[in-house]
């Protein structure tokens, strides 16, 4: 991606991802190796009026190194320091974009114990980040840029050079990039989930049932429960993309109302770990049986968590028959391959998801039928055999998904 992309695209991430209004702060969270674009979008955020951007420099490499040859303890230290000062600037009014530069099987052959404990305490020193993110109290948006180790890994066959390039053109075609007018596309595109996630919502299924070859589930939904999706409203009133690109409508199940089997259709991807050919079993929202191909020891040790981190706090439909889905291409990233296929997710529900959420207590949550938890990892379920029904109060059925799409 030339100069010129670069900038078009920092523009977009910060105009419609997290639509920085003026005079607002920015926290931007960004990998050392894409620096180049990181200037970008500080620069984009102060054309677009941010008082200020500031700026979190992460690096994967240096994480590894930390694991590796530090002592144990080291794994569970956090900087304070600068989640004190992050946490004020969002307490502000500043809003955050997240940019994810995947680097595939960086953490191979770390400790798993070390990299969980890592993944818990960075998440206890972060909650109160999280809560302002998850209740609505910020504008925030998450954006995955291309590295030469993540082109290698999604396209192991083509030459370095052919597949950064392949991938570059994956990610202008499925975040809009390539139109005339990214900005009018995903308004539009916004438009139209609204008007599933309103009928949904209105409906007030109370149970969603998934059947294909590899699910047989039945997830019963809170009362008062909404559907989320598309963009959400700032606290300054801004429409912001919270993933970007988007393609999913989402709630929350009833904590202990999901029972059944499933599958999952795609590798689980966890703190640079993933694991394969994960299988689950629920009962009353718990799961009490699981099996993987690979990483069924990093899959215990993740729902070991917590308390929480064995229930589901989110299930989410997006139709095969999509633009991530329709590229085929497996990209070892929950953002995009999240936004190719139905999932649910294990851990911690988004508040968002219950009428007057945004209000509750983590207590007060849980006594509407919220699951609460550290982890919130999403895994895929979607099939071009998966149909979905929804089922209404008094019993009547409804197609929600007929051969991996929507029935209407």
């Amino acid at each position: 991606m030339n100069g010129n992309e670069l900038q078009k695209y920092a523009d977009m991430l910060v105009r419609v991802g997290a639509n920085v209004q003026p005079g607002q702060e920015l926290l931007l969270h960004v990998p050392v190796d894409i620096a180049p674009l990181a200037r970008q979008v500080v620069a984009a955020a102060y054309r677009a009026g941010a008082k200020f951007v500031m700026v979190d420099w992460q690096d994967q490499a240096m994480k590894r190194v930390h694991l590796e040859e530090g002592p144990p303890e080291a794994a569970e230290v956090v900087d304070a320091g600068a989640i004190a000062d992050m946490t004020k600037l969002l307490e502000g009014g500043g809003a955050v974009l997240a940019l994810n530069a995947p680097k595939p099987g960086m953490m191979k052959g770390v400790d798993s114990q070390r990299v969980m404990a890592q993944a818990k305490a960075n998440r206890g020193a972060t909650k109160r980040l999280s809560e302002l993110m998850q209740t609505g109290q910020v504008a925030w948006s998450i954006a995955t840029v291309p590295t030469p180790e993540w082109a290698r890994a999604v396209f192991p066959d083509l030459s370095q050079e052919e597949a950064e390039a392949k991938l570059w053109e994956s990610i202008r075609y499925v975040t809009r990039l390539d139109k005339e007018d990214p900005v009018a596309y995903w308004q539009g595109h916004v438009a139209q989930l609204n008007e599933k996630i309103d009928w949904l919502t209105d409906k007030q299924f109370t149970r969603l049932i998934f059947k294909s070859e590899t699910a047989d589930l039945t997830l019963d939904l809170p009362p008062n429960h909404k559907w989320v999706g598309g963009a959400l409203t700032g606290p300054q009133g801004q429409a912001f993309l919270p993933n970007l690109p988007t393609e999913e409508v989402f709630t929350a199940p009833l904590r202990t109302g999901v029972n059944g089997r499933v599958r999952a259709t795609k590798p689980i991807f966890f703190n640079g770990e993933f694991v394969e050919g994960a299988e689950f079993v629920f009962r009353d929202g718990k799961v009490v049986e699981f099996k993987a191909k690979t990483g069924e020891e990093f899959l215990r040790k993740m729902m070991e968590m917590d308390e929480g981190a064995c229930y589901l706090g989110e299930v989410a439909l997006v139709p095969q028959d999509s633009p991530i889905a329709n590229l085929g291409i497996l990209f070892q990233n929950t953002l995009l391959d999240e936004n190719a296929s139905c999932h649910i997710a294990l851990g911690s529900a988004y508040p968002l998801c219950v009428e007057k959420g945004a209000e509750m207590t983590p207590e007060q949550l849980m006594e509407n039928g919220l699951n609460q938890s550290m982890l919130h990892t999403d895994f895929m379920i979607g099939s071009d055999d998966l149909n979905i029904d929804a089922e209404t109060a008094d019993g009547e059925r409804v197609a929600l998904f007929r051969n991996g799409n929507w029935a209407k």
